[in-house]
């Protein structure tokens, strides 16, 4: 049997080296569709058609190990609607693409043979091809720190499920992590002992752009802390963008602050120990213009910020008291748009062409930090729809979920010593250029 192996982690394009010097580790970020040529309505509705799906999933799933994910767009076809971190695995190593989800632990791709899996664009993963490659044996520790785990061949076998009933079945490996281009696989760079699931059945939501998910989440399988860092961040760019962006993991917050447009804000990271993965922040209010909604505190006292989510979904009561709010202020007449899921939306006026119309401030009052998003993190207009639409949803239960729309263009800072959550607006793309 092979011996365990090093994971080698080379976060990189070709001017982008991960090393240990102080900076930590760097990998390229993009979005899923980015280069898919998909027009600006089309991308929304697909999100908007995935969040309800989440919802409507969620509402049926049993217990689960991850965050739901994904959903359903138009038609009953699957989408996604999220950011990927680029990486090869193995020696020599072959590309991978992963969803970069704080909601999850698990590090997986999809891997030959393949009993059941979805479709992918990039070539499937063969742990036969690479020279490095070494299934954990069932008397592993680490075989038995996952909520499921069995024995199979004398190699550990995971099953992980996330609550949209998507899961992965496979081995649990190690083997040699090269983050950008397959050619960099220069020599001093950092190496790390770590674990991730090769999966050989995979069922569930899941789009050509993507081979597996990196889990980003507190638990112990995740890559922050089976790399043991202290810290990560991401950057998310516009999804109407075809433009790269990165992820950081243990690099100072202050290397990238040439990127950021404003002021960055921090508020506490709440850990909860019933779902002890997530991030949780302490939500206190909303404020729709000059209006703070008038709803009781306690509505918002479970609130996650999470990658993997899409449009930020409030409770049903906290949704409706928005809604009324943003009736109230803009002014225009509230309409439906046909083949959207998007339900808070208004009929532009013919001028609408070429003057934009007025829509009231958006802020989430988070303890110590008020997060003033940006028109584009919560509005979108078709003009030639004649539809302008606020990017929120409804979901049942009193779980008030912070998506990566309302996230875009922010320098998202995780500080998990400190437990601290930090912002900024920010030019994205920016810090892939300046690397």
């Amino acid at each position: 049997m092979k011996q365990l192996v090093t994971l080698l982690v080379l976060m990189a394009l070709p001017a982008l080296v991960a090393s240990d010097t102080g900076t930590g580790f760097v990998a390229l970020l993009t979005h899923a569709d980015a280069g898919r040529g998909l027009a600006r309505p089309e991308l929304v509705r697909r999100m908007a058609h995935r969040t309800r799906a989440r919802r409507r999933l969620l509402s049926q799933a049993p217990q689960v190990h991850g965050r739901v994910r994904s959903g359903f767009g138009a038609g009953g076809g699957i989408v996604t609607n999220e950011y990927l971190v680029h990486m090869s695995i193995g020696t020599p190593p072959r590309s991978v693409a992963l969803t970069l989800d704080t909601g999850s632990d698990l590090v997986w791709t999809q891997c030959a043979p393949c009993d059941d899996c979805f479709d992918q664009g990039l070539p499937l993963w063969d742990p036969t091809g690479s020279a490095t490659y070494a299934a954990l044996p069932c008397d592993a520790p680490l075989c038995h720190e996952l909520p499921s785990t069995s024995c199979g061949s004398g190699s550990c076998v995971y099953v992980y499920h996330y609550g949209d009933k998507s899961l992965t079945v496979g081995q649990l490996a190690v083997d040699r992590f090269t983050f950008g281009s397959s050619s960099n696989n220069a020599d001093g760079h950092s190496t790390r002992s770590l674990t991730f699931g090769c999966g050989h059945f995979n069922k569930g939501i899941f789009q050509a752009n993507e081979t597996g998910i990196a889990g980003f989440g507190r638990g112990h399988w995740s890559l922050p802390s089976m790399l043991n860092v202290a810290s990560f961040s991401y950057c998310f760019t516009s999804m109407f963008e075809s433009k790269s962006s990165l992820v950081t993991l243990g690099a100072p917050a202050k290397l990238y602050s040439h990127a950021h447009s404003g002021n960055v804000r921090t508020t506490r990271l709440i850990k909860n120990p019933s779902q002890p993965s997530l991030y949780f922040l302490s939500l206190r209010g909303i404020t729709v213009g000059t209006t703070r909604i008038p709803v009781a505190e306690s509505l918002f006292r479970s609130t996650i910020i999470d990658s993997g989510a899409s449009i930020t979904t409030l409770p049903e009561d906290v949704y409706e008291a928005v809604k009324a709010e943003f009736v109230a202020q803009v002014g225009l007449p509230a309409s439906g748009v046909d083949g959207s899921a998007l339900d808070l939306c208004f009929a532009l006026p013919p001028a609408a062409s070429w003057r934009r119309p007025a829509v009231p401030a958006l802020t989430l009052h988070l303890d110590g930090a008020d997060w003033e998003l940006p028109r584009a993190n919560y509005v979108f207009e078709d003009y030639g729809a004649r539809v302008m639409c606020v990017v929120l949803d409804a979901a049942a239960g009193d779980q008030t979920v912070i998506g990566n729309y309302q996230q875009q263009n922010t320098h998202v800072m995780y500080d998990l010593e400190k437990d601290v959550l930090s912002f900024a607006p920010a030019h994205c793309d920016k810090l892939a250029a300046s690397r």
